[in-house]
């Protein structure tokens, strides 16, 4: 049986589809500018990101998990235990499940941050939910990951998620209304 997990197996992925990313935000360029094409490419890497944190085990693979070890449903104690620390970060799993959502919810607040398209980021955070839930579904389902499935972990992922579209939301908006006061500024020099 061949092991597959760990640190090692987390980073070398994070770094390939990295690699992958900024080539997909380079070929993108042409046909979205290069603002939206790396915050597609950005969107894209941290989502992958995430699942390797959470699917790939994290001490290795388990090897068999008995049936009778085995979690039959998921957790519904609402921030029920949850260990202190994490193997990366020294603070609680609940503060890195929120910080893991950010980044992609910033890349998405960034995308839908237009005058016209920010109503979208509510249907953003659905769909990063719907993603942080089927994730906790998959945990559940592949008791080899020999991880748990929790429902706090969705609300805190969701949470992030919140966080990181409101951040990504003020920035473009930012964006928009620093460029309309240079351009306002330029319009007024040369009269």
């Amino acid at each position: 049986m061949v092991s597959v997990g760990g640190p090692w197996v987390m980073l070398l992925g994070a770094a390939g589809s990295l690699a992958a990313c900024v080539l997909l935000a380079v070929l993108l360029r042409q046909w979205l500018g290069s603002t939206k094409a790396w915050c597609v490419a950005g969107l894209v890497w941290t989502v992958v990101v995430v699942a390797l944190v959470t699917l790939v085990p994290a001490n290795g693979a388990p090897g068999i998990i008995p049936a009778e070890e085995a979690q039959t449903s998921c957790s519904w104690d609402i921030g029920g235990p949850a260990p202190e620390g994490f193997w990366i970060f020294s603070g609680g799993q609940r503060l890195l499940n929120t910080a893991l959502f950010v980044p992609p919810g910033f890349f998405l607040g960034v995308l839908l941050g237009t005058r016209r398209r920010w109503w979208l980021s509510g249907l953003g955070v659905v769909l990063l939910a719907a993603y942080s839930a089927g994730i906790e579904a998959t945990q559940l389902a592949l008791a080899r990951l020999d991880r748990a499935c929790d429902v706090t972990d969705v609300l805190d992922n969701t949470t992030g998620a919140v966080i990181g579209v409101g951040i990504g939301l003020a920035v473009a908006g930012t964006g928009w209304l620093v460029g309309r006061s240079v351009r306002a500024v330029r319009g007024r020099s040369t009269r």
